[in-house]
């Protein structure tokens, strides 16, 4: 396996990135991208990994999805009561990786996180399909259950309770939102020799940078 492992790679051929390609604006620079991937790769183009830790600094990271954006951070919801979001209020400082393997590219985003409005949260869970809107009452996300019947039948009486009527948001659930300091575009290329520009904002003013690969 070790053999197989140590032999596997691909070259990254596609484009390059030079500083007068990127808009000056990194959430400009993020839309463009963004459109792009979903153009190429219209199966959850906006899934991230999202990397926390704890109190005492041991980190995790698991896949989100990214629900909204703009000027002010990047937006995804869960369980308040899951691991995540205890790290996340125990520790603020947050990364995300966007990785988009059709077009040999990656965004990191580092920044410190905020809950958004309860009215936010109460606006987005109203259009979830109704299966996630149950499966959010049913499910104590990061408990440690028995085996999956004890999932199964907590979401039967959950459906049992508002069948005919409207699901409402829990109170334990609701987003976050990622406010960067720094964003990092990658554009892979031949022999390792990645381009990457990070922008690094200080005060109110991003400031574009060059990173040796």
């Amino acid at each position: 396996m070790n053999e197989t492992l140590s032999s596997m790679r691909r070259e990254y051929e596609l484009a390059g990135l030079r500083e007068a390609d990127v808009s000056r604006d990194p959430f400009e620079q993020f839309r463009r991208w963004f459109e792009e991937a979903k153009a190429h790769d219209r199966v959850e183009a906006n899934a991230m990994t999202l990397a926390t830790a704890d109190a005492q600094g041991r980190p995790s990271a698991r896949t989100v999805l990214l629900k909204d954006m703009d000027e002010r951070g990047f937006v995804f919801y869960t369980n308040l009561r899951s691991r995540k979001a205890a790290e996340l209020d125990a520790n603020t400082h947050a990364a995300l990786l966007f990785w988009w393997r059709a077009l040999e590219r990656q965004i990191r985003i580092e920044g410190v996180v905020e809950h958004v409005p309860r009215s936010m949260a109460d606006a987005y869970f109203a259009q979830r399909p109704r299966g996630s809107q149950l499966g959010a009452w049913a499910s104590r996300q990061s408990s440690v259950i028995e085996n999956r019947d004890v999932l199964e039948q907590r979401l039967e009486r959950i459906e049992s309770e508002y069948a005919g009527r409207g699901v409402p948001c829990p109170p334990f659930w609701g987003g976050f939102r990622i406010c960067p300091h720094a964003m990092e575009f990658w554009q892979g290329r031949a022999s390792r020799l990645h381009d990457r520009l990070r922008f690094r904002r200080k005060g109110d003013v991003w400031h574009l940078e060059r990173l040796s690969p």
